[in-house]
């Protein structure tokens, strides 16, 4: 019986748990968190999962505290896997299992190496990204790829469209690589990381539009950050908008003057920092009332 310990979060987690225990390996022990409650929590339960499948679970504040590496080392799992398990794994646990330590990145490696990966890709104007099983090491993200699938990125996918492809891809590569694994024979292919990119994490304040950017990557933004992510925003003096959704308006001309957004026709649209324009398909004021009319007469320039 193939045995593994598993961190795991998030529908990735969900996902490639349920692969694990589809193709007959016992899990030992699961390691997942504790929802954040400033956080929207718009994914699937790995605790719920668990609990539901009589896995052991535990929910830690320091996954490398030298209690729990005590409690895996008795253990003696034959593989570790990490499927978007939030925090990296020390040297002690990497070394713990007798047949490997494992992650599921969300990019194709060793492209988007880091933290939010899907939302990068996106927000970057990429046309494709993937699920990529790599080895553990200390560096993140920087292990032999075992097994990685590509899906495309259309061009008004949002983030969390993306995010699905990837979870489903996630899931079929490991399910083809973990007859290999477990048999000894999987072909492991080292990165260049000389050929890739590493990126950190994002925060609410990393929305904010920057209107003299063009009109595709202000419309990439808004695409890599919109709900369930905390949304791209801009300031017209004390209100904030969020900006939602947008298309690209190729045929229509820019007003005279700086950026701005305006009301024209029965529909918002901003000139961007290129000239040209997008129209804003969706957008709220959380905490104020937005008056069409306000707009309607000329161009408001952002703050």
């Amino acid at each position: 019986m193939t045995t593994a310990v598993v961190f795991a979060y998030h529908n990735v987690g969900v996902r490639c748990l349920s692969v694990l225990l589809e193709q007959g390996v016992q899990v030992a022990l699961v390691v997942t968190h504790q929802d954040n409650p400033n956080e929207t929590i718009w994914f699937d339960s790995v605790e719920q999962l668990a609990r539901s499948r009589a896995l052991p679970v535990i929910m830690p504040a320091d996954a490398n505290d030298p209690a729990l590496v005590a409690q895996i080392r008795a253990l003696a799992p034959d593989f570790l896997f990490s499927f978007y398990y939030r925090n990296m794994l020390g040297p002690e646990l990497l070394a713990l299992p007798r047949r490997g330590a494992y992650n599921m990145h969300g990019s194709l490696l060793p492209k988007y190496r880091g933290r939010v990966p899907v939302n990068w890709a996106v927000i970057m104007g990429e046309r494709e990204t993937g699920a990529t099983l790599h080895q553990m090491v200390a560096k993140p993200d920087a292990g032999g790829i075992v097994d990685q699938e590509a899906v495309p990125i259309g061009p008004e996918d949002t983030a969390a469209e993306v995010f699905g492809k990837v979870t489903d891809a996630a899931g079929r590569a490991l399910a083809r690589a973990l007859p290999g694994l477990i048999a000894g024979t999987a072909r492991i292919t080292q990165q260049d990381l000389s050929l890739g990119s590493y990126h950190g994490g994002r925060k609410p304040e990393d929305g904010r539009i920057d209107w003299a950017k063009s009109a595709r990557e202000v419309h990439n933004l808004v695409r890599g950050v919109a709900p369930p992510y905390p949304g791209a925003f801009t300031r017209v003096g004390a209100m904030t908008l969020r900006i939602l959704r947008t298309r690209l308006e190729p045929n229509r001309r820019p007003r005279s003057g700086a950026p701005g957004l305006y009301f024209e026709a029965g529909s918002f649209f901003a000139d961007c920092g290129d000239g040209a324009v997008l129209r804003i398909l969706e957008l709220d004021a959380p905490g104020g009332t937005l008056d069409p009319g306000a707009f309607a007469k000329e161009k408001i320039n952002f703050a």
